[in-house]
């Protein structure tokens, strides 16, 4: 009992780190409250790189196991990069297997997956095809992961998601109304103006 309130306080600093910290570009939520095992990072896609402008969500879990074992963790925005799936989002990084060390935490983690963004390594992809066209076709690779970029990481504005909520045949103030109340999820706005909720 006393161990896994030792993890759980050393849970809670890390988190309250990562929080704390405006300048690294990674951050860190509980997704439940009083839910330490399941938490939410993002990432700051990196200035001069084809994610800039970005912003990355990743699911982090924490296993019963940790510090001793590493975080499991995936990437929910889609991502154009030789070392995340562009399908399922698994990352391929050796401190999130093999390398994990106890003195790690989960910022130093989260900062290893920003400089994984900076610095591919296509010579061990998670995404064959992502690292084929990074080694061989470097432009195209670029152009692929700024449009990724656009299209998947961009925080859209509110504007933005009542036109297209509009767009599948509601009003407008009947849009706003079920993306205020949702907190501006579009697929629990729209589910709920369906369902009458």
């Amino acid at each position: 009992m006393a161990a896994t309130a030792g993890v759980n306080g050393r849970l809670l600093k890390e988190v309250a780190v990562v929080q704390k910290d405006d300048a690294s570009g990674v951050t860190a939520t509980l997704v439940t409250e009083g839910q330490l095992r399941h938490l939410k990072g993002s990432i700051q896609g990196p200035s001069g790189s084809p994610y800039e402008g970005g912003v990355f969500e990743i699911d982090i879990h924490i296993p019963i196991e940790y510090p001793f074992e590493p975080p499991k963790m995936k990437f929910l925005t889609k991502v154009w990069h030789p070392n995340i799936s562009s399908q399922t989002g698994a990352i391929c990084l050796d401190i999130l297997k093999d390398q994990w060390s106890p003195a790690l935490t989960i910022k130093t983690a989260l900062l290893s997956l920003l400089a994984l963004m900076c610095s591919p390594e296509p010579g061990d992809p998670q995404d064959a095809e992502v690292a084929k066209m990074y080694m061989g076709n470097r432009e195209e690779f670029d152009r692929t992961a700024k449009f990724w970029t656009e299209s998947y990481a961009k925080p859209s504005s509110k504007e933005d998601a009542i036109s297209r909520v509009c767009e599948m045949g509601f009003d407008r103030e009947s849009a706003r109304n079920a993306l205020e109340k949702h907190s501006w999820n579009e697929s629990a706005a729209v589910n709920a103006l369906l369902g009458g909720a």
